[in-house]
């Protein structure tokens, strides 16, 4: 909502209504941004928390590939060459990001297009069709752009990077393994990324496996050269 420049048409509603009212405030996820949102629109809310007892789909089938970040470009690509992959939904931080990775595949001959909030809603929705209809193989997006994105056999989720907020985790791997159909969920973690697996496996209760073989294994000596020229 707030990604997509949603905030200044909540406001032009809030100050149109009566001083005196009833506010409930829905959110899946409670990032600071939000939090500070909810606390100008509210006086002295309460807040109601509900966390599910499994908050991971035990239908999808989940792992993890440890990867320098200059490589995850490739890594995908290489993954992308399976045609177990029908239609992948991949998730960047960045709006700038997502148009990076769709460049590259675009480059590579696959084909893809980006959803976020500095898209236009025709370009969006656009998107989201070709998607759909199977004329996209792949979608990158962001989270804020993926609310609401429900897509049928997405055989697919690949977190190109890991998201900063664990309930996102369980956000993103949840669009596919849907209605009974099963679903594969892989994520991409460098060195800077440690702590945010660490805290999606804490939030999940579980460890998710490790992929030890592919093409390209994450090397220190590489990440500290990688740090050092930044």
């Amino acid at each position: 909502m707030l990604d997509m420049g949603f905030i200044h048409d909540v406001r032009q509603i809030i100050a149109k209504t009566p001083a005196k009212k009833q506010t409930l405030f829905f959110s899946a996820t409670m990032p600071k941004e939000i939090a500070d949102l909810s606390r100008s629109l509210l006086q002295q809310p309460v807040r109601v928390e509900v966390t599910p007892e499994q908050p991971t789909v035990e239908a999808i089938e989940q792992s993890v590939y440890f990867v320098n970040k200059r490589n995850k470009r490739h890594l995908l690509q290489h993954l992308l060459q399976s045609s177990d992959i029908t239609s992948a939904l991949v998730f960047t931080r960045t709006k700038h990001g997502a148009d990076r990775v769709v460049r590259d595949l675009v480059r590579a001959d696959i084909q893809a297009q980006a959803i976020h909030g500095n898209k236009s809603q025709n370009a969006r929705q656009a998107a989201l069709s070709n998607f759909r209809n199977r004329r996209t193989r792949v979608l990158v997006a962001t989270d804020i752009a993926a609310r609401g994105i429900d897509i049928d056999e997405l055989s697919h989720v690949i977190n190109f990077d890991l998201p900063e907020i664990p309930e996102s985790y369980v956000h993103r791997i949840g669009r596919t393994g849907r209605a009974g159909h099963g679903g594969v969920a892989l994520s991409f973690c460098d060195v800077e990324e440690r702590k945010l697996l660490q805290a999606i496996e804490r939030f999940c209760r579980r460890r998710i496996p490790t992929v030890e073989k592919h093409p390209f294994p994450l090397t220190l000596s590489d990440s500290s050269q990688s740090a050092s020229a930044g």
